[in-house]
């Protein structure tokens, strides 16, 4: 006897066709959650606005290569333990808001010393030479700001098994749909980029690199009082 067929003529035991059927939404999906504010797209904006399209690079490959290894402790079931133990949810809280409130203040101390010293080029680290260092500094600053949101690992888990079929192996699967948002993020996080880093001379300004800093710090520092107070 042959394998029934549902309606559209896919089989009933083809879960690579229900896969593709599932992209679109997945892609829609995608695209929605990467376009609601948050921290990274504070982090983005800020990074493209004082550094240029180049400056913002490396905080985009952060965060995305944060939320890659997000998808892969999902697919493994760690990140499952995770948001199942109070103790580590509660650690993660606490090291994701600590962080971002860090890069708040940051931003405050250097509003704050650009009005004292009134320079065009504000010594600051964003403005260091030694580039490669800079480089790596933004990448692990995207990356730690995605793997120490505890409320990744909650979406991680509620996300991707929706998009998984039932007899598909689940750890490749998700990881090639990690792959899929992780580009498609990369994509949009870099137009975003792109789009302020034109603005790039107007907001290097000292007046406008100072209020920048000023209203860039203010956010990071309430985006990290909000996931201190982020429960599952």
């Amino acid at each position: 006897m042959g394998k029934g067929v549902e309606r559209g003529g896919a089989s009933k035991d083809d879960p690579l066709m229900d896969l593709v059927a599932s992209l679109p939404a997945f892609v829609v999906a995608v695209v929605l959650i990467s376009a609601s504010p948050g921290p990274a797209m504070a982090l983005i904006m800020r990074r493209a606005a004082l550094r240029g399209f180049a400056g913002a690079v490396p905080t985009v490959l952060g965060l995305e290569a944060g939320l890659y290894l997000w998808a892969l402790f999902a697919a493994a079931g760690l990140a499952a333990m995770v948001a199942a133990s109070q103790a580590a949810f509660i650690i993660l809280r606490v090291i994701g808001a600590g962080f971002l409130i860090y890069l708040g203040i940051k931003a405050w101390r250097t509003a704050w010393q650009s009005r004292k010293l009134e320079s065009v080029q504000e010594p600051t680290e964003d403005l260091l030479p030694n580039p490669k260092r800079s480089w790596w500094k933004s990448f692990g600053e995207g990356a730690l700001v995605m793997l120490a949101n505890p409320k990744a690992a909650v979406f991680m888990i509620a996300f991707y098994p929706q998009f998984v079929p039932t007899d598909r192996p689940l750890f490749a699967t998700t990881t090639l749909l990690a792959l899929l948002q992780v580009a498609i993020e990369i994509v949009l996080y870099l137009g975003l980029a792109a789009v302020v880093g034109r603005a790039g001379a107007w907001f290097r300004r000292p007046v406008i690199r100072r209020r920048l800093e000023a209203v860039s710090g203010t956010v990071l520092i309430a985006l990290g009082l909000r996931v201190a107070a982020a429960t599952r």
